[in-house]
């Protein structure tokens, strides 16, 4: 099934925006056909991700990791 997606002309996203503001037209629900108890489980998951990596990580492993982000951000491009 094809998402909606509101119009990328500045013309059409006006009248978009004026049709939802005078009630013609419903609004887009970003949580539209989602399953709300795999939402909030996918989330728990996500919360306890980077704490328990952290934790699996010897602290030389995390500072070549943090060495390697820094040259990443750093570099000219």
């Amino acid at each position: 099934m094809a998402k909606a997606r509101r119009p990328r002309d500045p013309n059409q996203w006006a009248k978009s925006i004026l049709d939802i503001a005078t009630g013609e037209k419903k609004d887009l629900d970003p949580n539209e056909g989602k399953n709300a108890s795999a939402v909030s489980l996918g989330r728990s998951g996500g919360l306890k991700g980077g704490q328990a990596r952290k934790e699996k990580l010897t602290p030389e492993q995390r500072s070549e990791i943090a060495k390697k982000a820094a040259k990443k951000r750093w570099r000219k491009s």
